[in-house]
């Protein structure tokens, strides 16, 4: 039976009054924002003496102030008060701040508009910890990508709706009354939806709220950063929001100074974007296979790059110097070019973000989730602060805009290969989602039998060069390998499975210490929970027929009592990694470019019921006679 798609949440009372309240939040700051941004834009003089590149840099560095602040102590308060509620709060101040800019907004005044998007910002500081804290709470494990992929999507289409409604409105005869009215109605209607939330159980509500908020945040991120790979993913987010904020902020002035366009040209931008980055949140699930795959993260970076880079090239191409509009804009020639670049810089960077945060989710402390989320807040704010500070210093050294977004490429081209180097599991993950969506068509056969949590063993038949890649492609958790020497020691394979943390092993009789020393790495693997995977038969088939399995798998289950796992690969043999002797062009042609493959997986098996026999007798059965 197919499992339903992530829009079936939308009709769920667990996830779509919380969605709603996110959508409407998402939407009224960017209605505000944009609004205040396009006004101070292309009508600057009735309202500042200061340059509009300024501002626009400005203000987005203001919204996010409270970030750096506060988003300590508001994960402490996510952590300790129930979620429903805590929105519900969280609702009722952003209706009094619109309130205020209301009051900017009809009396003209640019600092009290300004001490609005400061409001703002802090409401989006105490929301932010619940927003990703709650999900784990609601949603089943095969449901976290997907939910947060709806969630990305929701955000981005509020994101873009908000912005092209702040665009369009301010430019109407009364637009500023307009969005002083529209800004006051959605924060009524955020509250609205606040009240379906239903319940959501702090998971420590004895906690105390330490009211040093600078020294909480410092002691939210010395504690995620204990767990290696949340860090890092935190940093990857952060980075994320330091490329978008970068190259979004100069979107009003690279529309109108650029491509000579009007407030719809700005607005054109915007919706190509976030329609990209909305498209690629929702195809994660898809590309996924419904769990957290983390290798869709290099994939997204690489995207980021290629593409941010060909914008500055296609700028460089565009010709125009007539003032335009959307219409007239789409007539010129290279256009189509720099928004298809903008559409898939979004489409890519929601490949990057989506895989990221469902990580961060599922791998940190339960107890300790809305801190990590705000911590992850806290250095998305540090460097989206950056961001702004980098672009003023820029364009102060007169880099134009499309050069701008050629640095910001090229740098997170750097950025990547420095964190991927770190979590070598990134790149695994990418290769191996790389291999089943390239080379292979992939089955999996009642993978859901891979434990989530806690120490197991995996068995299963060696039948290619790419066994272990394939087998990490259906893991939903990392996995230690344990290996022969030779190919441990191999220049390519060898660094990737050094990188992996795979465990080599030599038999008794080539290097003794080496085969005990694994043996004991395996046990201390177990006994720090992880997965392990052996393949008994020691070596390579040569004639696709599985050979008998060793004795190592009784050895390691009567060191370490833990459940062994039987799986079969189905459809490998023959293939370019194999040990087939058949003439590999043949064998290229033969298969097809998508060849079939399937890795079925068999009921965990005691460690007393454990012996090499019946493990071979079960693997044999999973394979059956499809080799």
């Amino acid at each position: 039976m197919s499992k339903p798609n992530q829009f079936t949440l939308l009709k769920q009372r667990r996830f779509a009054p919380f969605f709603w309240t996110q959508f409407l939040g998402a939407f009224n700051d960017n209605l505000f924002k944009t609004a205040l941004i396009v006004i101070l834009t292309y009508d600057a003089a009735s309202w500042t003496s200061l340059s509009p590149s300024l501002l626009n840099n400005l203000i987005p560095g203001l919204f996010i102030l409270p970030f750096v602040l506060l988003s300590g102590t508001s994960g402490q308060v996510a952590d300790k008060v129930e979620k429903g509620k805590l929105a519900r709060s969280v609702k009722f101040l952003e209706l009094g701040i619109m309130l205020v800019a209301g009051l900017g907004w009809m009396s003209h005044n640019l600092w009290l508009l300004v001490s609005a998007v400061v409001g703002m910002g802090v409401h989006s500081t105490l929301f932010g910890p619940v927003k990703y804290a709650y999900l784990p709470q609601h949603l089943k494990q095969d449901e976290l990508v997907g939910g947060n992929g709806v969630i990305e999507m929701g955000t981005f289409v509020g994101i873009l709706i908000g912005e092209i409604m702040g665009a369009v409105l301010v430019a109407q005869p009364h637009g500023i009354a307009m969005v002083a009215a529209g800004t006051v109605l959605t924060a009524v209607l955020g509250l609205v939806a606040s009240w379906g939330i239903p319940r959501s159980p702090a998971p420590e509500p004895q906690l105390k709220v330490n009211a040093n908020f600078l020294a909480e945040s410092w002691r939210n991120l010395a504690f995620s950063s204990k767990n290696r790979t949340v860090f890092l993913s935190m940093l990857g987010n952060s980075w994320f929001w330091f490329y978008g904020a970068l190259v979004l902020s100069q979107f009003p002035v690279y529309a109108k100074d650029y491509l000579h366009g009007d407030h719809s040209v700005f607005v054109l931008l915007l919706t190509v974007f976030s329609l990209g980055v909305g498209t690629g949140s929702l195809l994660c699930e898809k590309l996924s296979g419904r769990k957290v795959e983390i290798g869709l993260v290099p994939f997204g970076s690489i995207g980021l790059s290629v593409f941010g880079i060909d914008l500055y090239f296609a700028s460089q191409h565009y010709t125009n110097t007539q003032a335009v509009d959307m219409l007239g804009l789409l007539a010129q020639p290279g256009v189509v070019r720099i928004l298809a670049d903008l559409l898939l810089l979004g489409m890519f960077g929601g490949f990057f973000i989506v895989p990221l945060f469902a990580l961060i989710q599922s791998r940190c402390d339960p107890k300790h989730m809305a801190r990590t989320i705000a911590g992850t807040n806290i250095l998305n704010a540090l460097f989206m602060v950056a961001a702004a500070g980098v672009a003023i210093v820029l364009l102060g050294h007169g880099f134009t805009i499309p050069e701008m977004f050629l640095v910001t490429a090229l740098l997170n081209a750097v950025v990547a290969v420095y964190i991927f180097s770190l979590v070598p599991e990134f790149l695994l993950r990418f290769l191996a989602w790389m291999l089943i969506h390239t080379i292979h068509r992939v089955k999996t056969v009642d993978a859901e039998r891979i434990p989530e949590e806690g120490p197991a063993v995996l068995v299963c038949n060696h039948v290619s060069y790419v066994d272990a890649v394939v087998i990490v492609a259906a893991s939903p958790r990392p996995i230690r390998f344990v290996m022969d020497h030779r190919i441990f020691a191999t220049p390519v394979l060898g660094w990737i499975f050094r990188t992996a943390k795979a465990i080599p092993i030599a038999p008794a009789k080539e290097d003794p210490w080496l085969m005990e020393k694994a043996f004991v790495d395996v046990a201390k693997a177990l006994h720090e929970g992880e997965l392990v995977c052996i393949f008994p038969e020691g070596k390579l088939t040569s004639t696709g027929e599985m050979n008998e399995f060793k004795g190592g798998i009784a050895k390691i289950v009567g060191r370490s009592k833990v459940p062994v796992i039987p799986m079969a690969l189905r459809g490998l043999w023959g293939s370019l990694f194999t040990r087939d002797r058949g003439n590999v062009f043949e064998r290229s042609f033969a298969r097809g470019p998508r060849s079939r493959l399937a890795l079925a997986v068999g009921r965990p098996v005691p460690p007393d019921e454990a012996t090499p026999e019946n493990l071979y007798q079960q693997v044999l059965d999973l394979r059956g006679d499809w080799k």
